[in-house]
């Protein structure tokens, strides 16, 4: 056990200790007469004197030293019993003790493999001291926590822990921590021990050593890579890779446990934040209060379960037992482990794929304890319809099992007595049910006539009608009886149906090609679509009634694809074999729209409706594309490229030398691909290839990954030799093509003679066929060691590469489409959307609870630029992070219009596109462009009528009576009649060139000074920038006045405006690109309408802008405040330091505020 430091003098004490083991800093001492066979007098003592103390007062008889040199000091930090192991530290510092030598080599392997390395760093002692002790106390802390766990995690503890947490790193109190780890960050060749915190949306690293301090926060959301690595100095690190750096972490006290919930928490947020809707995400993760330690420790075991079994995904898994169960054909009892489900009993036995047994609860007749004997522990009877029943002996927990798996079976029985019209009824018995023997799965005639007979459209397989010519069909024959002959004893040694039991000798079977008189049977057995289709009838027959007449997308791709699968069997070249692929593939876009229909599909509903009826090759189809592939089929085919990652890294692992001599694996992985997506349909020639699908529905997917690995390791020589990609390629090409499916059992002809003359040189050699049941078994016995644990492993590292490359090539592109309408730098354009899409993630993190709405804003199906979008709140934040002249108080309310401008379309969301546009007219472009949106930031539809300005600056007086010349501090007089003259003769040579932006009254030019005068404040020029825009504000009034004395003239007389009058009405306006859409062209027109009505009136002030715009061009010192040159670079920087913070206190702020309201409303209650 370990102990917090203590000093221990070592003077004397060494002759009661004897070194077993050293190193330059460890030494590994044991106790004088424990462990002694020489029976020396010193060590008989040392030992009898052990002996006769006190329990308390023992000396455990072995120790560990850290030696510092030249002192004689220890630190003791780690004691325990007779039964544990001392650790003790020569400088010396003690940390361990126990007396098990198992224990003892175990950490001292422990310290040489974690620390020994590490120390040699240092160059003072006291930093070695101070480091090894602050790592042992890490690990005291977690040995501790562990053991608090085991029991029951202590609240008080944790509530610890927690505020930490919020203290250190300044989170809300909605980041919900889930566990922490003791551990070291590397920096170079130097560790940190500190603390690693792992939240719901974070990992976070804190340490404070020799007085100084490191922490940092890293979002799942920006984990690119995460992967156990070996360097020079630590034979195992934990090493996460973001866009900008990675870190290495190391020391754990469990790395595999550490290692594990990194890998979830970030595969779970990915898929929560970047694909929430195309990726099969569990209901309970979706929820992020949901998620513990305990919750991840149990998804990850149901995802082993249902991968295992190919569950259907709606499964929960509700209990788990050890326990055994009788298997006659061995005539003993098997150990394992009994996982229970809402609908299946399945069992496993220890060793994955040795034994394992699959029940639905549909087939289930009932489920009893019997007598428990020394020889039947707490046995459990289960008998199912086919009169057959399994024994399951030593559990634990029997009486709460039993009576929890009758109350589902209740469920299950009721809703299939509904469905059947009551066939099926819950059967109870007295007695036990003990008959133990397996026979066919129809054991008798009455059976087969009481199953209600199923609506299908083709009753029998398509096989029965069209089978390929065979050059020997004797020979042929004769193979399949006896393979159907092999397959009869073992049905009678195993049970026939989907509860046999399948082990290894079924897998030599599966592995010599299916029968084709058994192989549709198989398949909807070892699949358990057999079930599925006795629980739905009607419902395929249903679906084709209600598709037909319905057109959409996946009904085009349907009809395009049809002619294209299997065209060389006979099958599919006329009506029927068409007309039935077409409703199954129809069918099944109707039941799942989200999925629809993706290429590929149509090659293996071709191949099932083959060698099965037509409804069942539908439940087949359902059984790979939602179980047995999972997310292989959505719009972004994940669930396939994740597997092609996993595959690669299967090469590295199990082929090294050929993934030495071919660093780069994508070419492979642009052929393996189709490998995975068709089963080797469309790779191998067609017997061939359904013997690979005979082993997928027997093993799942690990099958496909064994026969691929199993293909490049027979090529490997003439890969490795291969000159380029293009070469490698067609060498596996060729290699499958010559697979063949050969039923003659004798030698292959012996090739013919070579000619006299010898072979030229060059020529190819002689072609040879592998035979695919060689391929299979090879791929077996080379690589039947991958378990379904080791894939989902590596299933959950991978996805996260697989949806960052995603990410990746979202932001290229929209970066693609953005970059020609803006004068960004594409470094700072990149900058931008890394903060337009942390944003939308901050709001997910720590946002006000309306989750659900804000997923929406993110939808992978949409155009690149549209993908993530802004809510009304969001887009505030990112205003005062990155616009270029903030107004004070005032800031929120023109970020408020500025967003109403922008969202032309009302959806109350705004695209990159959109946002990029905008910061591109304040940073790059022209005056002229930036005093164009000051201006429609102030008209409609940005400014309303009913807008309440909440800012507290009070509106500048204006009047309409000022003389058309200003008084300058030096008593000078600027006379502006000449200059207006001027103007609105060039206005009017202008006006056929630009469209007009509709006019600006007088409550709207006073919202325009106020944000201006806002602009100025606290500008270093601020003094001069008041007196030019009072002097601008005076030269507009006097121009509306003129306006306003011209239209009431016009009024007055009847008569048609002069030219000032047209001058003053029209002004230019052309629209920046952001601006130009439809919508926003209509909602233009719309705004020039309504301020030509309110001009209407005679009384009513107006002016353009180009009235505007030339007044502030006669103001040197606004045109340079407009046309100083902006650092975006700058901006951004403090942006993505300041973004996180801000919000996190924000959020941080809005909870506490809610808490307290929460309480006051508790204390009035």
């Amino acid at each position: 056990m370990w102990l917090n430091p203590e000093e221990v003098l070592l003077k004397n004490a060494l002759k009661l200790w004897v070194t077993e083991k050293s190193n330059d800093f460890f030494i590994l001492q044991r106790r004088r007469g424990h462990g002694d066979s020489g029976g020396k007098f010193t060590g008989l003592l040392v030992g009898a004197l052990d002996t006769v103390l006190d329990s308390n007062a023992r000396v455990t008889p072995f120790r560990i030293l850290l030696q510092v040199p030249g002192s004689q000091v220890s630190w003791t930090i780690a004691c325990g019993k007779l039964s544990e192991m001392s650790l003790l530290f020569l400088s010396p510092i003690l940390i361990f003790v126990g007396a098990a030598v198992e224990d003892m080599n175990r950490h001292w392997d422990w310290l040489v493999q974690n620390l020994l390395h590490s120390l040699s760093v240092f160059e003072n002692k006291e930093d070695v001291a101070s480091f090894v002790k602050g790592k042992v106390k890490g690990l005291i802390a977690e040995e501790v926590r562990g053991k608090q766990a085991a029991q029951e995690e202590d609240p008080e503890k944790f509530r610890e822990v927690l505020l930490k947490f919020e203290l250190r790193f300044g989170l809300p109190s909605s980041e919900k921590l889930v566990t922490t780890y003791s551990c070291c960050c590397w920096k170079g060749r130097v560790p940190r021990h500190g603390w690693l915190y792992l939240s719901i949306n974070h990992m976070a690293f804190y340490s404070f050593l020799l007085g100084k301090e490191v922490k940092f926060v890293i979002p799942w959301a920006e984990v690119t890579r995460l992967e156990r690595v070996s360097t020079g100095l630590m034979t195992d690190m934990v090493r996460v890779t973001t866009r900008r750096r990675q870190r290495d972490f190391s020391m754990f006290l469990s790395m595999d446990e550490a290692f594990g919930v990194m890998g979830q928490l970030a595969d779970i947020a990915l898929q929560r934040l970047l694909d929430s809707g195309g990726l099969e995400l569990d209901q309970v993760l979706q929820q992020s209060s949901n998620i513990t330690k305990r919750v991840l420790e149990e998804q990850a075991l149901r995802a082993y379960v249902l991968a295992l079994f190919r569950l259907p995904r709606a499964e929960c898994l509700q209990e788990v037992a050890l326990c055994s169960v009788w298997t006659p054909h061995a005539r003993c009892h098997t150990a394992g482990t009994l996982y229970t489900t809402d609908s299946y009993l399945c069992f496993a036995s220890r060793e994955e794929g040795h034994c394992s047994l699959l029940i639905p609860l549909s087939e289930v007749i009932s489920i009893e304890k019997a007598e428990s004997t020394s020889l039947l522990p707490n046995p459990v009877i289960v008998s199912v319809r086919s009169k057959k029943a399994f024994q399951l002996i030593e559990l634990q927990d029997r009486d709460s099992l039993v009576d929890s798996l009758t109350s589902r079976l209740r469920l299950v029985i009721r809703c299939v007595y509904l469905t059947n019209s009551g066939v099926w009824v819950l059967q109870t018995s007295s007695s036990p049910y003990y008959t133990f023997y397996y026979d066919t799965m129809y054991c008798d005639g009455e059976e087969i006539e009481e199953r209600p007979l199923r609506h299908t459209v083709n009753t029998e397989a398509l096989i029965a009608y069209y089978h390929h010519s065979q050059p020997d069909s004797n020979n042929s024959t004769t193979m399949e009886q006896v393979k159907e002959r092999l397959w009869d004893d073992h049905f009678s040694a195993y049970g026939r149906g989907v509860h046999m039991f399948r082990t290894e000798k079924i897998q030599k079977l599966v592995a010599m090609g299916i029968p084709e008189s058994l192989r549709g049977e198989l398949w909807m057995t070892f699949s358990d679509s057999s079930s599925e289709l006795a629980s739905h009838p009607d419902y395929y027959s249903g679906l084709v009634t209600e598709s037909i007449g319905h057109s959409s997308l996946a009904t085009e791709e349907i009809e395009r694809d049809l002619h294209r699968s299997l065209p060389d069997h006979p099958a599919f070249q006329n009506v029927t074999g068409i007309a039935a692929l077409r409703r199954v593939l129809t069918a099944y876009a109707h039941r799942n729209p989200k999925i629809g229909y993706c290429q590929s599909m149509n090659i293996l509903a071709s191949v099932l409706l083959l060698y099965t009826k037509e409804e069942e090759a539908f439940w087949l189809l359902v059984a790979v594309c939602e179980r047995m592939l999972p997310d292989y089929f959505n719009r972004r085919v994940i669930g396939a490229q994740v597997d092609q990652s996993v595959f690669e890294e299967l090469i590295q692992e199990r082929l090294p030398e050929l993934a030495e001599h071919i660093p780069d694996l994508s070419p492979l992985s642009s052929l393996s691909l189709s490998w995975f997506l068709t089963l080797f349909l469309s790779v191998l020639p067609f017997r061939s290839a359904v013997c690979v699908v005979d082993c997928f529905f027997f093993h799942g997917i690990k099958a496909i990954f064994q026969l691929g690995l199993a293909v490049l390791d027979a090529n490997a020589a003439a890969l490795g030799a291969s000159a380029d990609d293009g070469q490698a390629l067609m060498i596996l090409t060729g290699f499958l093509d010559r697979v063949k499916y050969d039923e003659n059992p004798s030698p292959p002809a012996p090739h013919p003679p070579s000619s006299p003359s010898g072979e030229e040189e060059g020529s190819p050699p002689a072609e040879l066929h592998t035979l695919i049941t060689d391929l299979i078994t090879d791929s077996y016995e080379k690589f039947g060691d991958l378990t379904v644990r080791q894939i989902e492993r590596l299933r959950c590292r991978h996805r996260i590469q697989v949806l960052q490359a995603h990410e990746d090539i979202t932001k290229e592109n929209a970066l693609r489409v953005v970059t020609p309408d803006v004068s960004l730098s594409p470094e700072n354009l990149a900058d931008v959307y890394d903060l337009f899409k942390t944003e939308h993630f901050i709001n997910l993190y720590w946002g006000d609870g309306s989750t659900t709405v804000a997923l929406q804003h993110h939808d992978p199906g949409q155009p690149y630029v549209e993908q993530y979008r802004v809510d009304r709140a969001q887009f505030k934040n990112l205003y005062v992070l990155l616009v270029p002249w903030l107004c004070g108080f005032h800031t929120d309310t023109v970020a408020h219009r500025t967003f109403t401008l922008l969202d032309q379309d009302r959806d109350l969301l705004i695209t990159f596109r959109k946002f990029a546009g905008w910061l591109d007219t304040l940073y790059c472009e022209e005056l002229n462009e930036k005093i164009r949106l000051l201006y429609r930031l102030h008209i409609p539809p940005a400014l309303t009528e009913s807008e309440d300005d909440p800012s507290p600056l009070k509106s500048p007086l204006l009047s309409t009576t000022r003389p058309l010349h200003i008084e300058m501090p030096n008593e000078e007089i600027r006379d502006y009649q000449e200059q207006l003259k001027q103007m609105l003769k060039d206005l009017a040579q202008e006006k056929n060139v630009e469209k007009p932006l509709p006019l600006m009254n007088q409550r709207e030019f006073i919202q325009f000074c106020k944000t201006l005068y806002s602009m100025f404040h606290g500008n270093p020029d601020e003094n001069e920038l008041f007196q030019a825009i009072a002097t601008v504000t005076s030269l507009v009034l006097q121009i509306g006045e003129v306006g306003h004395r011209s239209r009431s003239e016009v009024s007055s007389e009847g008569g048609a405006g002069d030219e000032v009058e047209e001058d003053h009405r029209e002004g230019s306006q052309e629209d920046h690109t952001v601006f130009s859409t439809k919508e926003g062209d209509g909602e233009r027109q719309e705004g020039t309408r309504k301020s030509s009505e309110r001009s209407e009136s005679p009384s009513e002030w107006t002016v353009s802008y180009a009235q505007i715009l030339a007044s502030l061009l006669t103001e040197q010192q606004l045109v340079n405040f407009f046309e100083k040159p902006l650092d975006l670079s700058a901006k951004v920087a403090v942006a993505k330091v300041k973004q996180y913070h801000e919000r996190a206190g924000s959020a941080r702020n809005q909870q506490g505020l809610l808490q307290q309201g929460t309480s006051l409303f508790n204390m009035t209650m």
